[in-house]
């Protein structure tokens, strides 16, 4: 791209704005944020935001501009909607004029730990605390005066489009331009939409480079022993790979290359609903520090204390932080070629077994089929457990076809000879409501085992309806729930269980049959 000026807002159609508030420091942002009344300070110092009605990703709002230099590539459907390069920029106008005379915070940063492949990118924000959200979720750039911008978000949550006159499908939108590298975001307050836009964007541009973009999360041993974690949310993932005994490489987004894993991030956005000191030691401790960034946790105002056992405002509360508040962090977000890939689900069915291994046909069909449960009373509407597919745990991130992610898996397991595992964090002995859900303490016994090899070494037993094979012992584990269909009392409602949900994997399945 063309350098641009200081700014650089000119070519973005962004002038005659209010004051500049450009790359400040986290302290500026808090004073910023408390003043103008977008958030308050906890009793322990974080930051606290809500986002009103948006409490999370607005996937029906999420499109794609077809042009020309992409339309080919892109996975079009119900993930990647087209928008029209007209109504892109129609809304890109009224964006420019909305933001008039008003104040922006611009903070410019790098995606991706991988100097060879990194994204610089800018996040210009209407919000203090949206800044402030970007500065703990992306890499710092170290020389901001030669920083060039690849890809810039813009970000006005309280622009609202029109759907008749914009294009869009409500009053919100996040729009992708690929040709313009531009990103626009309007009608949401919910801050994680801006991470996850550049994520889309990372998942489209390093396949092209032979890298892996990845939904997971990363450790690895002193010695550099590394693991990876995919999963959806509610499975463990970030919980699992913050192990005090292991550096944490990163809690969300990554690539995988030919030197390695690195993290796209320079901060964490853990799920924090129920979290508990006991479980979760280092990440309960950073929600009661300076930088980190609480979103729609329940808050006294009066004493300022947070209840993270509160769901009121939504299942979906949130911490962001900078990833060096875990205090074995790595300090360059980088790791070395996966020994263990982890696949981890939360079945609602009592179906899958804690623990199995899976070969590299296996590891592709169950990435692209990314399964676990929703269980009643995670989601409005949901009243007993459903089956919840996310092709590479990670669908709505995906501008390509999943099957070109699954191939790169497939072709990177192969060429490492790295283990693949399907741990189930869910329930066993029955279904919700009827069997016990798998104790954290067994679950991190089963990684354990996986993380030191003694797993790998153990004798199998194939499942019969999904073919995976069971390890029949387990150190730290009681043997007797290693296989599922044990537990069960009802040795025939297990197997029509079973074949439910094989039936419901088929079903997803022919979703990717075009390719």
């Amino acid at each position: 791209m063309v350098r641009q000026s200081k700014f650089g807002l000119e070519n973005h159609g962004l002038t005659d704005l209010g004051r500049i508030f450009w790359t400040c420091s986290a302290g500026t942002l808090y004073e910023e944020a408390v003043k103008r009344g977008e958030a308050a300070i906890t009793e322990h110092g974080a930051l606290i935001a809500h986002t009103g009605a948006h409490t999370g990703r607005s996937a029906n709002d999420k499109f794609i501009v077809e042009e020309a230099s992409t339309k080919d590539q892109i996975w079009w459907g119900k993930v990647n909607k087209p928008f029209s390069e007209q109504n892109f920029d129609r809304l890109h106008r009224k964006m420019c004029e909305y933001l008039k005379g008003k104040d922006v915070f611009i903070q410019d940063f790098n995606c991706g730990a991988d100097a060879k492949t990194q994204l610089p990118v800018r996040i210009i924000t209407e919000y203090a605390w949206h800044s402030l959200f970007a500065r703990n979720m992306f890499i710092k750039e170290k020389n901001p005066t030669s920083h060039v911008p690849e890809f810039t978000v813009i970000d006005a949550p309280g622009l609202k489009a029109d759907p008749e006159t914009d294009g869009t499908n409500s009053r919100t939108f996040i729009v992708v331009n690929f040709a313009k590298r531009l990103v626009l975001i309007g009608g949401t307050e919910y801050a994680g939409e801006i991470k996850k836009s550049i994520f889309s964007v990372m998942n489209y541009l390093l396949p092209q480079r032979g890298v892996l973009p990845m939904h997971c999360s990363a450790n690895m041993s002193q010695s550099g022993n590394t693991a990876i974690f995919f999963g959806l949310s509610g499975t463990g993932k970030t919980t699992l790979s913050a192990d005090a005994s292991r550096i944490l490489i990163g809690d969300d987004e990554h690539g995988w290359n030919n030197r390695g894993v690195f993290n796209f991030e320079g901060g964490c956005y853990a799920k924090v609903i129920n979290l508990s000191p006991e479980a979760e030691p280092e990440i309960f401790s950073t929600t009661r520090t300076f930088k980190t960034l609480l979103e729609n946790v329940v808050f006294d105002e009066e004493s300022r204390i947070i209840d993270l056992d509160d769901n009121t405002l939504t299942e979906n509360t949130r911490a962001s932080y900078p990833i060096h508040l875990i205090p074995n962090a790595s300090p360059n977000g980088t790791g070395g070629i996966p020994k263990n890939v982890i696949f981890l689900t939360c079945d609602a069915f009592g179906v899958l077994p804690p623990v199995s291994k899976l070969d590299s046909e296996q590891a592709m069909y169950h990435f692209i089929s990314g399964y676990t449960a929703k269980v009643a009373g995670t989601e409005r509407g949901v009243t007993e457990p459903t089956p919840n597919f996310s092709p590479c745990y990670g669908g709505p991130f995906l501008p390509l076809h999943p099957q070109r992610y699954a191939e790169m898996l497939g072709e990177k397991i192969e060429q490492h000879g790295s283990s693949v595992w399907l741990v189930n964090t869910g329930w066993i002995g029955g279904p919700y409501g009827v069997g016990n859900r798998i104790s954290i303490k067994n679950t991190r016994n089963i990684i354990n085992a996986i993380h030191d090899g003694s797993l790998a070494r153990q004798e199998t037993e194939e499942h019969p309806v999904f073919k995976l094979q069971m390890p029949k012992k387990c150190p730290g584990v009681p043997t007797d729930i290693l296989s599922p269909k044990n537990l069960w009392d009802d040795k025939d409602a297990y197997d029509k269980q079973a074949a439910m949900l094989a039936d419901k994997f088929t079903e997803n399945y022919k979703l990717y049959s075009d390719e």
